[in-house]
């Protein structure tokens, strides 16, 4: 990786404004990431978390401005801007069949030539990401044969393989028992720690407070706020945030937030 300007954020929102028909759900967004930072991104259903994932890498219109090392994303070449940020959408597009293996190639895609196929040094990366997600053995599987989180974990393998500067991620653990949600936790919180970005919605505050640098917590109304986990992720917030009362849980490893029913 090049030595860059600390001053430089990897990603960067100015004023980013998304709207659905009706409803402005993120207004003025000012948010600068990384490197080295994993940023949670938290709100009720239809707040606009995954519209604003999608607008931070030029998928969905919006208002400002997306800058991804300084460099507006208007100005990247696509196939660069594939090696720079890497979005994981909530859906896993199956439209061909194909084998475990080969689906997470598709992620080495961006470093391959074109009109050249995947290098030995491609294929050993995808079977390492593949390993990391505990799925070795089901390499040449069909991948029409997975279950639901074993989908879901080739779907993590796959943007791992890619190995982008900046992971934006939209419900990684959707489908995802308790082990599996840690393990990939853990995976991305040591992206981090190896120089890259990481934004990833999640649902859960208590994941949030615990893996997170920073939370971006949107509101469905235009309203936002990021700072901090430390100081975002409280009890006042989170209420406000789902629109239910919450009592702040605390132990010597850490913290969760639990409805006061």
């Amino acid at each position: 990786m090049s030595i860059r300007a600390q001053s430089v954020p990897d990603l960067e929102c100015l004023k980013l404004s998304v709207r659905v028909p009706g409803r402005e759900l993120v207004r003025d967004l000012n948010m600068s990431c990384g490197p080295s930072k994993v940023i949670a991104v938290l709100g009720r259903n239809g707040a606009g978390k995954s519209s604003a994932l999608h607008a931070m890498v030029g998928l969905r219109p919006s208002t400002g401005e997306v800058r991804v090392r300084g460099r507006s994303i208007a100005d990247w070449p696509r196939r660069e801007m594939a090696l720079a940020v890497g979005l994981l959408p909530q859906a896993s597009d199956d439209s061909f069949p194909g084998t475990v293996i080969e689906t997470a190639l598709i992620g080495r895609h961006p470093h391959v030539d074109f009109w050249r196929w995947e290098s030995d040094l491609d294929k050993a990366i995808a079977s390492r990401c593949l390993a990391s997600v505990g799925l070795s053995e089901m390499e040449g599987r069909d991948i029409r044969s997975l279950s639901g989180g074993e989908r879901r974990r080739l779907a993590v393998a796959t943007i791992l393989a890619q190995d982008p500067q900046v992971y934006l991620l939209d419900e990684p653990l959707q489908q995802l028992d308790l082990q599996h949600q840690l393990e990939v936790l853990r995976l991305f919180r040591s992206r981090a720690e190896h120089g890259h970005t990481v934004v990833m919605s999640l649902h859960d505050a208590g994941l949030a407070a615990r893996f997170a640098d920073e939370a971006l917590l949107l509101f469905g109304d235009g309203r936002w706020r990021h700072g901090p986990s430390d100081e975002v992720l409280n009890q006042e917030n989170i209420t406000a945030l789902y629109g239910v009362p919450v009592r702040e849980v605390c132990w010597p490893e850490g913290r969760t937030f639990v409805a006061v029913c």
